[in-house]
């Protein structure tokens, strides 16, 4: 005997919503899926290319500086391992994860007439509501309902990944210009 709110009811009843899904899914075309995800795609492809072309770019110029050493050149694959490669690839990541976290943290406090990334200048907005005083609504956040540091740090999350971003690349830049110098002092002196 089954009873409406029985655990096997719920369970059935959730796994017609989930077949329900599939076949919506399953049910658009491809076209609607690119269009549903088109800036994802886009900015993915971008970041391939741009990526890669850097890549050999950057391989090309350190078989330069090899052939004018008297070393031999690398292949992609063993270029990727080299410190010039890490060096150059954190230092571009390092200027723009610096770009963005200033940029956030300067929209926070300046308007900018006409912009759409600056707040409207004569009148308040949703976003500068103080988060505390909406603890007891239902579908805010977790941290907005935790409140304390944990709120303090939801408050300041995109900041925060830009500048640990931004630490983590300058990090690897320091990393892989370590590796550089040691490759280059070997060709030199060893």
């Amino acid at each position: 005997m089954n009873r409406v709110g029985s655990p096997r009811t719920a369970r059935r009843a959730s796994g017609d919503s989930t077949r329900k899904q599939k076949l919506e899914t399953r049910g658009r075309g491809l076209h609607s899926r690119l269009r549903e995800n088109g800036l994802s795609i886009v900015v993915l492809v971008l970041f391939i290319l741009t990526f890669g072309a850097q890549a050999v770019a950057g391989m090309h110029e350190y078989n330069e500086e090899q052939t004018d050493h008297g070393q031999p050149e690398v292949g992609f694959a063993q270029y990727l391992s080299t410190g010039h490669f890490l060096e150059a690839t954190a230092e571009n990541w390092e200027s723009e994860f610096l770009q963005m976290a200033a940029y956030v943290l300067l929209t926070v406090a300046f308007f900018q007439k006409g912009s759409s990334e600056s707040k409207k200048l004569d009148e308040p907005e949703a976003v500068d509501r103080d988060p505390r005083k909406a603890k007891g609504c239902k579908d805010v956040p977790g941290p907005v309902r935790r409140g304390g540091w944990i709120l303090r740090l939801y408050e300041n999350s995109l900041s925060l990944a830009f500048l640990g971003l931004f630490v983590m690349s300058f990090a690897l830049h320091a990393i892989g210009g370590a590796r550089d110098y040691t490759a280059e002092q070997l060709q030199h002196w060893g």
